[in-house]
């Protein structure tokens, strides 16, 4: 089967072919048919957390699937099933990670990997979904969708009339500007450099915008909020400037939220006095979603119009020309780019 991998960082992904081994205790095989493609594996190309001791591995965390096989002991998923893949654990064993093989040599893979065209899947990383659902929009519920989401409910415990701000509106970002105006939050302000991301906020639910090529941050928040700051600033680029302005525009009590992970050579630094009157600076971990119960409950909004999952994909790419869709998200012309397997 054909594959993406890494080999070295900072450097363009290998497409290749490789062996697909048997399949182990807890694992399923699964026939990848769409996978997105999220800020997490341009971190890993880039090194952000450092030395990759486990090159070359596979890569892709979220995508939509036909299970096509499955091991010794798998119970929760069966063979035709339609899922989700998702990199937050689920019910159902976890399994080792698969070692494929290529020209002789061993490739590494972690739990659930997406840019091959079959993936071995642990069976907790999987969530069985209708047939009906396309395989694009289950990719969406691998990460994007699920993170964010989780992110307002769970990390930022929004309430209704509460403010919040996001920096960085993409395929996370627009989903946490929409997941807040489900739950009536106010203001919701959309950040970022390129208009047509705003744009796109918009449509999903922002109510203020901040252009940062033409404004300053601080001096157009302040405009909108008043010198208290908001409840909530989700930081979705790991960029260590736009965390420590973000933390400093967090209300009092408030919650500054890192979806984006600064690069492990970096220091972010910050005034912690307002820590000990209940501000909050916090990672999320994917929103602490809970794939298997929470997927099944956000289809069933987007079923009924109610979640706008449809116009966060701007591209799609085959699994060929995963480098120039790599580009496209490098380069901010995406909001979330599919690859397409079949």
């Amino acid at each position: 089967m054909k594959a993406a991998i890494i080999e070295k960082l900072n450097a363009p992904l290998i497409v290749d072919e490789i062996d697909v081994p048997c399949l182990d205790y807890g694992q399923a095989l699964v026939h990848v048919h769409r996978s997105g493609i999220c800020g997490a594996q341009l971190g890993e190309i880039a090194g952000v957390k450092g030395e990759d001791k486990h090159l070359p591995h596979l890569l892709g965390h979220e995508g939509g699937g036909i299970v096509i096989d499955i091991g010794p002991g798998v119970t929760h998923i069966r063979k035709g099933d339609h899922v989700v893949m998702h990199w937050r654990k689920g019910v159902g064993i976890q399994s080792n990670p698969p070692r494929y093989s290529r020209g002789g040599g061993i490739v590494t893979a972690g739990w659930v990997t997406t840019f091959n065209e079959c993936a071995v899947v642990s069976e907790n990383r999987l969530t069985p979904i209708a047939k009906d659902i396309p395989f694009e929009i289950a990719a969406l519920m691998g990460c994007a969708v699920t993170t964010a989401l989780g992110v307002v409910n769970n990390d930022a415990r929004l309430k209704i009339g509460q403010s919040i701000a996001v920096f960085g509106c993409g395929g996370v970002g627009l989903n946490v500007v929409q997941g807040a105006a489900m739950v009536s939050a106010n203001p919701i302000i959309a950040i970022d450099r390129y208009d047509h991301k705003l744009s796109m906020a918009s449509e999903f639910g922002a109510t203020h915008f901040i252009n940062t090529s033409r404004a300053d941050t601080c001096e157009e928040l302040r405009k909108i909020v008043g010198t208290k700051g908001v409840d909530a600033f989700v930081e979705t680029t790991g960029q260590v400037r736009l965390i420590e302005q973000a933390y400093d525009l967090t209300a009092t009590g408030g919650r500054t939220i890192l979806v984006g992970q600064a690069r492990h050579d970096q220091v972010i630094s910050i005034q912690s006095l307002p820590m000990h009157a209940g501000k909050v600076l916090m990672g999320s971990d994917g929103g602490q979603t809970n794939p298997t119960e929470e997927i099944p409950r956000y289809l069933d909004l987007y079923r009924k119009g109610k979640l706008k999952l449809d116009k966060l994909i701007t591209h799609r790419f085959p699994l060929n020309d995963i480098n120039p869709a790599l580009d496209k998200l490098r380069n901010g012309e995406a909001n979330r780019c599919i690859l397409t397997m079949t």
